[in-house]
C-alpha cells in the first residue's frame, strides 16, 4: 500500500533558514535515486513520524513535490538526541518493477509451552533480510511460538518464502529459540541487528548513494 506525504522544494540551503524551516515544525530532506535527479526538499515531521508509525520503515510513500508525486521509500533519518527531534531525512527513490533488498522486522506472536515450563526464550535474530518489489515488500514476519517447548527452535530454514517475496538469509540461522536455563549462554555472542539499525535499501545488483547535504 502507497501512502500520500507532501514535500516542497527547497533551494536556500543556508544554515539560518534550515533553522526556519525547524522552528516551523518542518525538516529538510534529500530525495535521491540511481540515475535520478537529487533533490532537496523539506517536509512536514509530525506527518512523517506519523506515516513511519502507522506503515512502517518500508512503506513506499507516494511523496508530493511541488504537484509532482515520486515513489520513495524512507533511507535514513537523523534525531537530535537531546530534543528528542527529528532534524533530516533521506528518501530513496524507486522503480515499482525492480526488486529490492531490504531488511524486515520478525515480531513473535504467543507464550511457548517452553516458558511456561521454565525455560527462557532467545530470539538471536530481529530481522530478516527480503527481496521483492517495493508494493510487496511485507511490513513484518511474524513467528506463532506458542507450541515451541524447551529445546526447540525455529530456523529460516523452517519458514517458507511468502507469496510475493524471498527470504535471503542462510536458512541454517536460528531465529528464536527455547532453551534451558543453563544453555543460555549457548546463543549468547550471537550478532543481533536491533530494530532501529538503519539499512539502506538496496536494488538487486545495485547500490544508490545520497548525496546528503547540511
Amino acid at each position: 500500500m502507497t501512502v500520500k506525504l507532501k514535500a516542497e522544494r527547497r533551494d536556500d540551503l543556508k544554515k539560518s533558514n534550515t533553522k526556519a524551516i525547524r522552528d516551523k515544525g518542518f525538516i529538510p530532506a534529500v530525495v535521491y535515486g540511481k540515475g535520478k535527479e537529487t533533490m532537496t526538499v523539506q517536509v512536514d515531521s509530525v506527518e512523517l513520524l506519523k506515516t513511519v508509525r502507522d506503515e512502517g520503515r518500508n512503506a513506499i510513500i507516494s511523496l508530493d513535490v511541488d504537484g509532482t508525486s515520486v515513489d520513495v521509500m524512507l533511507h535514513e533519518y537523523q534525531v537530535e538526541p537531546l530534543k528528542d527531534q527529528l532534524v533530516h531525512a533521506d528518501f530513496y527513490i524507486v522503480d515499482m518493477k525492480q526488486e529490492m533488498d531490504v531488511m524486515v522486522p520478525v515480531h513473535l506472536e504467543g507464550e511457548s509451552k517452553g516458558q511456561k515450563e521454565g525455560g527462557v526464550l532467545q530470539q538471536p535474530e530481529y530481522e530478516l533480510e527480503v527481496r521483492a518489489k517495493p508494493a510487496n515488500i511485507p511490513e513484518e514476519i511474524l513467528l506463532d511460538i506458542s507450541d515451541l517447548e524447551v529445546g526447540d527452535s525455529i530456523m529460516v530454514s523452517d519458514l517458507k518464502d511468502g507469496k510475493n517475496y524471498e527470504i535471503l538469509d542462510d536458512e541454517n540461522t536460528t531465529i528464536v529459540a527455547v532453551t534451558a536455563p543453563d544453555k543460555v549462554e549457548d546463543l549468547e555472542g550471537t550478532e543481533e541487528t536491533g530494530a532501529d539499525e538503519e539499512i539502506e535499501p538496496e536494488l538487486v545488483g545495485q547500490k544508490g548513494s545520497s548525496n546528503e547535504e547540511e
